[in-house]
């Protein structure tokens, strides 16, 4: 993971000064923008740090001191074969249901331990992609072929998106599959259902205290939502009760540590991530970002592949928390967006954000994130405009 050097850190205190200096807070727009790059950043730092994002770096931080490398090379490496470790990634990124922030330290925590870049990248698209919950939403509110389109594109991406990016960097991969391989590894004094039920209980939380109220009365959704906090409290008495049972006081230390080095390493970044996408695009739903919404919605009008690019490359952009993105593109439908262009954000916003990227850069460096944005804009461009085409 990169650091800046102290040349970027001069470079990034002198833009920020240079961007004080000349804001124009005499206009109306700017300062609007202003005000809402931090009603979005009260917005995301309530509604998505203490359940959301701090559960997913305590999960990060076990992962990387109490997961065996030897079992997530087994699973998860670039030597494991493919149904199983991009099937397991799938899985698991699409249980979690998590934003593309959210995801983050979770895909950290596997990758730090040796995860193979394919198996990861998946994991990471699948988390916010591949949620049952939005699918089953989108189907109700925006369509039946709308929310089947936005099934199979986000289970394909996840799939398609990890392949293509294990073959891009596939020699630097090999590279770094060999050093964790000349890694040893220490046996830990526990039984494997033991760490089920360690992590499981921590997941449980996650899952469970995120569990957003469905739209309508969803069955078994809307079950669940009733009893969210008795179950979230359950498994949280359990994650407490395993800590402190069955982990050293040596090991609860490690474990605190490497969540706070997670910690200092993304939530900075997310942070100024968020303030920066308020700033130029401001909270879902309400134009008051510096660029004006009546001009995104006038380039996804039709299905031209320039206004799927533009939506799938303006949803990358934008922050979405999970089920947000189907009322927001419900009102777009309604102000003329084309159905093409609408399942392009679908399969880019959710899985991206500016937020987002900043972190993924200090992950993996400029050059893979960039190729990872690039492979899920122009395959959802593609998907959508095929869709809107058949329409």
């Amino acid at each position: 993971m990169s650091i800046l050097s102290e040349k970027q850190k001069f470079l990034l205190l002198l833009g920020a000064f240079l961007f004080a200096y000349w804001l124009p807070m005499d206009n109306l727009r700017v300062r609007g923008a202003v005000v809402e790059a931090f009603a979005m950043l009260g917005d995301y730092a309530r509604e998505h740090v203490l359940l959301c994002l701090v559960p997913a770096l305590f999960i990060a931080g076990a992962v990387s001191v109490f997961i065996r490398k030897d079992a997530v090379m087994r699973y998860l490496g670039a030597g494991a074969p493919k149904p199983m470790a991009y099937g397991v990634a799938s899985v698991s990124g699409a249980i979690l249901a998590v934003c593309s922030c959210t995801v983050l330290p979770l895909f950290a925590g596997i990758y730090k331990r040796g995860a193979g870049l394919g198996p990861a990248i998946a994991f990471l698209y699948s988390g916010p992609g591949i949620n049952v919950l939005a699918i089953a939403m989108t189907a109700r509110v925006l369509g039946l072929e709308l929310g089947a389109a936005r099934a199979f594109g986000a289970v394909t991406f996840s799939l398609l998106i990890g392949l293509l990016m294990a073959f891009l960097f596939r020699s630097s991969e090999q590279q770094r599959q060999e050093e964790f391989e000349a890694l040893e590894d220490e046996e830990l004094p526990r039984t494997l259902s033991q760490e089920i039920a360690y992590f499981g209980s921590m997941i449980g939380f996650l899952i469970f205290a995120n569990w957003a109220r469905p739209a309508a009365d969803m069955g078994f959704a809307m079950t669940v939502f009733n009893i969210k906090w008795w179950l979230s409290a359950a498994f949280l008495s359990m994650t407490v009760y395993t800590s402190f049972s069955w982990f050293t006081k040596e090991e609860r230390s490690d474990w605190l540590d490497s969540t706070w080095g997670f910690t200092k390493q993304i939530i900075p970044l997310l942070l100024g991530g968020v303030l920066l996408a308020g700033f130029l695009l401001g909270r879902p739903g309400l134009d008051a970002g510096i660029i004006p919404d009546r001009f995104i919605a006038e380039l996804v009008g039709g299905n031209s592949y320039i206004a799927n690019l533009f939506a799938s490359a303006s949803g990358a952009l934008m922050y979405f928390a999970t089920l947000t993105e189907v009322p927001i593109l419900q009102g777009l439908l309604g102000s003329g967006m084309g159905k093409g262009p609408a399942l392009s954000l679908l399969l880019a916003g959710p899985a991206l954000s500016l937020p987002a990227m900043i972190v993924l850069k200090q992950i993996l460096g400029m050059k893979k994130m960039l190729t990872y944005v690039a492979i899920v804009v122009l395959l959802s461009s593609t998907i959508g405009y095929v869709f809107g085409m058949l329409k």
